[in-house]
């Protein structure tokens, strides 16, 4: 095992890049635990370096990870991770609230969830002058199209702590409810986004926003947004093999990668071109593809050089851990910038489905809604609320 690991060398290469932890940092330490105990004997101090190098409570102004992204499904992780303690938790609750529901019983661990993990990167935030150390808080998946909900919950878990940022999927509705909410100074990361058309938007929309809050003279001070990618989520959930196939294309593993990276590429140009506020968020990253028989790491090798955020569930930390022949990953400097092979770009065009995906007026707000992606992620990650709202529900009992 190298000292160093991939993520830390793609850093090396680009300035302003930050890398965050795609769950909740309450399950950090089991998690290295875990690592530790499956790693062969030799690579065990390597390894407890570079977890110490990733969170450290000790000094969080040179650790790797600058924030966090959770959301209800990831929570369910930080439950399931310490059953004993989330019972007791729930226990407590419920004394001190008698008749509680379930929804309000598991809105009430939720928020204790978003609470901790805030607590633990709020140093950072309050070190860096309230530009890092901000951990997401989701709205209630299930409320994804529902305005006045999404605002309620919104303006309810922004109150845990100043270095909560609240996200908001890229719904019809959600858009209304990002615009408001950077009107007020509250700091807002967009999800479920997988659409050229989505992300301009929110950029525009975030734009708008600031405007309202400059003039009515709100405070920015601790207020940031970035705009999340969901990009294998575009790729493979979304069908883009499937949508090839309709007009007669098949596309290869390295096609759809490819593809992903365009939309990402595009808007991250955009949006330094235009001058806006956010920063991209890259999220929903994938091994791949495997090229004259070497796997290659596309999600990242790609963005060498990008002024963006790039967050990795552990699952995904593993896998670059554990990368086979890590030696034959080389990031080249400003490797964002380069374009996509027309060739495939040429192919990709041919497919509607991509077409409209890559301009920036492929799609109206109208239509977000029914984008297969978002429809199948708003679902996966409704039924993973649910479960959480099953724990709830059985510490009632």
């Amino acid at each position: 095992m190298e000292a160093r690991n991939l993520l830390e060398k793609l850093v090396d290469l680009s300035p302003g890049m930050e890398i965050w932890w795609d769950s909740s940092p309450v399950i950090f330490d089991n998690w290295c635990r875990k690592m530790n105990d499956k790693a062969a004997p030799a690579d065990r101090d390597t390894l407890s370096a570079q977890f110490a190098r990733m969170f450290n409570p000790e000094d969080q102004k040179n650790q790797l990870f600058r924030g966090v992204t959770t959301n209800p499904p990831l929570s369910l992780q930080a439950i399931q991770d310490d059953p004993p303690y989330w019972e007791k938790q729930a226990a407590e609750i419920i004394a001190e609230n008698p008749g509680i529901d379930k929804e309000t019983l598991f809105w009430q661990l939720y928020k204790i969830v978003v609470k901790r993990g805030s607590d633990m990167y709020l140093p950072l935030f309050e070190q860096s002058g309230y530009k890092e150390g901000y951990l997401s808080g989701q709205v209630d998946p299930r409320s994804a199209f529902d305005k006045d909900a999404m605002l309620q919950q919104a303006l309810e878990i922004s109150e845990l702590n100043p270095n909560v940022m609240i996200k908001v999927p890229g719904t019809k509705e959600g858009y209304d409810v990002i615009e408001i909410l950077t009107s007020k100074g509250i700091a807002t990361n967009n999800t479920l986004t997988f659409v050229l058309p989505q992300l301009m938007d929110c950029a525009k929309t975030v734009q708008r926003g600031l405007e309202t809050a400059r003039k009515n003279n709100v405070d920015l001070s601790q207020w940031r947004s970035v705009i999340t990618h969901m990009e294998s989520r575009y790729g493979d959930l979304g069908g883009l093999r499937d949508f090839g196939k309709e007009q007669g294309i098949d596309l290869s593993e390295a096609d759809v990668r490819w593809a992903e990276l365009a939309i990402f590429k595009k808007a991250c140009r955009l949006l330094k071109e235009g001058g806006y506020p956010s920063k991209m968020l890259s999220c929903s990253l994938r091994l791949g593809p495997t090229v004259d028989g070497k796997l290659k790491l596309w999600h990242l090798e790609e963005k060498t050089g990008a002024d963006i955020v790039v967050t990795c569930p552990p699952t995904f930390i593993d896998e670059v851990i554990n990368f086979p022949e890590p030696e034959t990953i080389v990031f080249e400097a400003d490797r964002i910038s380069k374009d996509i092979p027309q060739a495939v770009m040429d192919k990709l065009m041919r497919i509607p489905y991509f077409e409209r995906a890559y301009a920036e007026d492929g799609y109206t707000r109208d239509e977000y809604n029914t984008l297969p992606p978002l429809e199948r992620t708003a679902d996966q990650f409704s039924k993973a609320t649910w479960k959480m709202v099953e724990f709830a529900e059985n510490c009632l009992k």
